[in-house]
């Protein structure tokens, strides 16, 4: 049984909330360079993926397929990066980024980029307008 209740990280509590899937909360960064979202999982004191029951490993899965798909379809980027690293952040979140061969960090990490360029307001409102609606597309789908 657990014994308290999901909350954010103070590192992913400062990001911008898009919405809330069967697992996970869905988070975008600002950070205009990449279309990067974060999945939390809405689970207490879970650090790692094996950290999750089964089932909820395979729904963690299928929300990553969710996000990869809504970003390849919004930005039609070159590549998807797809990472769970929790070094500085330690409760388990994926980064999913959207990556251009035109971006200033290509072919490197973005954390290889130090210059951080966020978005105009209503910009950001646009991109979370549009992420929202194609997760809630994804959910009456499933």
């Amino acid at each position: 049984m657990e014994t308290s209740e999901f909350e954010l990280h103070p590192n992913l509590a400062k990001k911008t909330f898009i919405i809330d899937l069967p697992l996970c909360r869905v988070l975008l960064e600002d950070e205009r360079h990449y279309p990067w979202i974060f999945l939390v999982p809405r689970k207490p004191q879970i650090g790692r993926i094996m950290d999750l029951k089964p089932h909820d490993q395979l729904q963690l899965i299928q929300e990553i397929d969710w996000a990869q798909k809504t970003l390849w379809e919004l930005f039609h980027p070159t590549q998807l990066n797809v990472a769970a690293i929790g070094n500085k952040t330690p409760q388990l979140h994926v980064h999913v980024i959207a990556r251009q061969s035109t971006d200033p960090a290509w072919p490197k990490t973005v954390w290889d980029h130090p210059t951080r360029s966020v978005y105009a307001p209503e910009e950001k409102q646009r991109i979370v307008q549009s992420l929202l609606s194609a997760f809630e597309a994804a959910l009456r789908s499933k």
